[in-house]
């Protein structure tokens, strides 16, 4: 009997045996990503990131059901946004590697009534991570506390403190509703950033003006903006929304000596805030609405520099130019 040699069966004998043997392999691991948190520090009123300066130039994103980040990350670096300002916590880990290969970072709103401190030790070393901000605008709301504001500056500077313990790498924040009062201000020294959320009409300097003779805080703006909806002609007016923009932009990076920077309002229209969401509605309720450039009303579907369909609006283009 003559033995005849099959070729095939052997190549598959040694493939099958080498993927078994390493698949029960006892001592082989997988080795965990491991995640190095960028250096944040304050000097002289400006932020630096890992030892160079860093200015915000930022947008609010609101990141619900029609925010697409894998869609919309292009876009941002197509504007020159190098941060988003979130309003509720990131926990995919896949945005924030997207966000920090895209050279963006985050302004992490952190949940201070829920666990807050277990998110900041789970998240801290992620390199996507810019600061810790604590509260929007809740000066707005004396309803939420108790009716006394001072009982919300306790919770901020609680919060605040807690915070710092866990991370020693990135500061903490808030976004105040207008310049912060004296009270606001000593009552919480644990604050490192004030964010001030300004609408002005087009002109914010006079408010960053009396935030520097009030504090020796560092401080960003957190918010500030204009839609495109104008109630005066009834119809939408994307020129009005970019002159807007172009001089609210302009005015705040003039001050970036004494300012960290500014998170524009907002990135995309967003249907669900002032009535049927499978339409854009107008109305809709703001703080201090009245400042709202060019019409004083504030329509809430109507802030994007992008359309719900992310097709741009006149201001992207201002933003890009502005944010270069």
């Amino acid at each position: 009997m003559i033995f005849k040699f099959n070729y095939s069966l052997f190549i598959f004998f040694i493939f099958f045996t080498s993927c078994s043997s390493k698949s029960n392999d006892p001592d082989e691991t997988i080795t965990p990503k491991v995640e190095t948190p960028s250096i944040v520090t304050i000097s002289q009123k400006k932020l630096f990131v890992d030892g160079n300066r860093y200015y915000i130039k930022g947008i609010c994103y609101g990141r619900n059901g029609y925010f697409n980040y894998q869609q919309d990350i292009p876009m941002m670096v197509e504007a020159n946004i190098n941060t988003v300002r979130v309003y509720a916590q990131i926990f995919d880990r896949a945005e924030l590697d997207a966000y920090h290969s895209a050279g963006i970072k985050v302004i992490m709103q952190v949940d201070y009534n829920g666990n807050y401190e277990t998110y900041v030790r789970d998240y801290m070393a992620h390199p996507a991570i810019l600061m810790w901000e604590v509260g929007n605008e809740n000066n707005y709301h004396p309803d939420w506390f108790g009716g006394n504001l001072n009982n919300w500056y306790r919770i901020l500077e609680e919060v605040a403190g807690k915070i710092k313990a866990i991370d020693t790498n990135h500061p903490v924040a808030t976004a105040h509703g207008e310049v912060p009062t004296a009270i606001a201000l000593n009552s919480c020294p644990s604050v490192d950033i004030w964010g001030m959320n300004l609408y002005r009409w087009d002109n914010n300097v006079p408010a960053i003006n009396e935030f520097v003779a009030k504090s020796d805080k560092p401080f960003y703006i957190s918010e500030a903006g204009a839609d495109s909806y104008d109630t005066k002609e009834e119809k939408e007016r994307e020129d009005l929304q970019a002159q807007a923009t172009q001089k609210i932009l302009s005015d705040i990076l003039s001050k970036n000596n004494v300012c960290m920077g500014v998170a524009l309002f907002s990135f995309s229209d967003e249907w669900w805030k002032a009535g049927n969401p499978s339409q854009q509605d107008t109305g809709g309720e703001a703080p201090n609405s009245g400042g709202v450039p060019y019409d004083g009303a504030a329509n809430e579907e109507y802030w994007g520099i992008v359309k719900r369909d992310r097709s741009k609006k006149q201001a992207f283009n201002i933003v890009k130019d502005l944010y270069n």
